[in-house]
């Protein structure tokens, strides 16, 4: 792990409860430079009506694409509040993000969840999903897990009632 990391991690804890405030799912991701720089900072913004597809991990994975040469990107590291998806995992493989770190884990996150429609949690850890291809993603997670999950209790509840 790095010095920062810890300090990145809980800024997307941070960013998950604004995107929450705002009406919207619970999950934040941002991508910062191997130097430092924060290169993107996005919300979730899948809650129906929408575009299922725009999960905090993929939109700042694309974003940041479009903003490094391929080089760089392998030196940035995503941090998200909560284990990327399958979809986000594959995202981050393809855009080069060369390392995550994350917050709660995918089961955490199903225990908090339960069977919500509005996330229908895949059980396959982005570690699985980056292991099958042939670049190299460092993982470190899942970390603060009681701090990551605040932004989730009690949300998905509301969502079913």
């Amino acid at each position: 792990m790095k010095p920062d990391d810890l300090s990145w991690l809980r800024r997307s804890f941070d960013l998950a409860m604004q995107s929450r405030n705002a009406g919207k799912h619970p999950f934040a991701a941002l991508v910062v430079s191997a130097d430092g720089r924060v290169i993107v900072e996005t919300s979730n913004d899948s809650r129906p009506p929408g575009n299922p597809t725009r999960h905090a991990e993929r939109v700042a994975a694309a974003r940041a694409a479009t903003l490094l040469a391929p080089a760089e990107l392998a030196g940035c590291t995503l941090y998200t509040n909560a284990e990327p998806c399958a979809m986000c995992a594959g995202a981050i493989y393809w855009c080069g993000i060369g390392r995550v770190v994350y917050g709660l884990s995918e089961t955490g996150l199903l225990a908090l969840t339960g069977n919500d429609p509005e996330n229908p949690t895949l059980s396959l850890p982005c570690r699985t999903v980056f292991a099958s291809g042939q670049r190299s993603i460092e993982v470190f997670g899942p970390l603060l897990e009681d701090e990551a999950s605040v932004s989730q209790q009690g949300f998905w509840t509301l969502a079913q009632g």
